[in-house]
């Protein structure tokens, strides 16, 4: 895949896998430019300093001023690949009205959002956009216990196909991917007792949105594609 002198933004890039993604889009020549949500953020980021990363102090996704000044210093955008999201997990009946707003806000509406600044953004000279969505966002009844959560991400995904058919004629192909539970140190923390093995790496996560986002894929739009590894 070669992405030299293409320009790609990576929200979450400063995350577990958002950190993978960068890794493998500089090792192909991407220049990546990575929003952050605060200045601490921003100086943990391993990559801060790279000559093909560019990371910005931007606030939160969910402010549409933000994300419109962001994407606007950025000409010409090629890829825009959405890691941002977060996790609540709680039955409904126990779940309040401040804890769905905020799954439904960072998890469906920072990736519209993004979405629509990366189109607007890429109108004239095609481009891909790749979102993450999750399991339960094509597994519905996996959700339970986390509902909240899973309509945010079943939002993406639905996001995902109806934009992928809008968006085709200006050479834009929309695609995102599902993972299941990734191997990160947070997650071990939070399931040591789980079989870790199972689980698909941020970087084999990445190397799958690498591809999509890449000018290598020509053909697939619309898809939400399963990375659970062997769970």
């Amino acid at each position: 895949m070669d992405f030299r002198d293409r320009h790609v933004i990576v929200t979450g890039g400063a995350g577990a896998l958002g950190t993978a993604v960068v890794a493998r889009l500089i090792e192909a020549g991407a220049f990546c430019h990575v929003p952050t949500l605060h200045e601490a953020e921003a100086a943990r980021f391993g990559f801060r300093d790279h000559r093909q990363v560019t990371v910005a102090v931007t606030g939160s996704l969910t402010d549409e001023a933000a994300i419109e000044k962001f994407y606007g210093g950025i000409t010409p955008l090629w890829g825009s690949i959405h890691t941002v999201g977060g996790f609540a997990a709680s039955p409904l009946r126990d779940t309040d009205v401040a804890t769905i707003r905020q799954q439904l806000d960072i998890n469906l509406l920072s990736c519209l959002l993004c979405c629509r600044a990366a189109v607007r953004s890429m109108t004239s000279g095609g481009g891909r956009i790749v979102n993450v969505a999750a399991r339960p966002a094509l597994e519905w009844r996996s959700g339970a216990g986390m509902t909240a959560y899973t309509a945010g991400k079943a939002g993406v995904a639905a996001l995902t196909a109806a934009l992928a058919e809008e968006v085709v004629k200006d050479g834009i192909l929309v695609n995102a991917v599902a993972p299941s539970i990734m191997d990160t140190p947070a997650n071990r923390q939070a399931m040591p007792k789980a079989d870790h093995a199972v689980w698909p790496k941020v970087e084999e996560v990445a190397a799958t949105i690498a591809f999509l986002a890449s000018p290598d894929n020509k053909v697939t739009r619309g898809g939400i594609v399963p990375v659970y590894g062997k769970s």
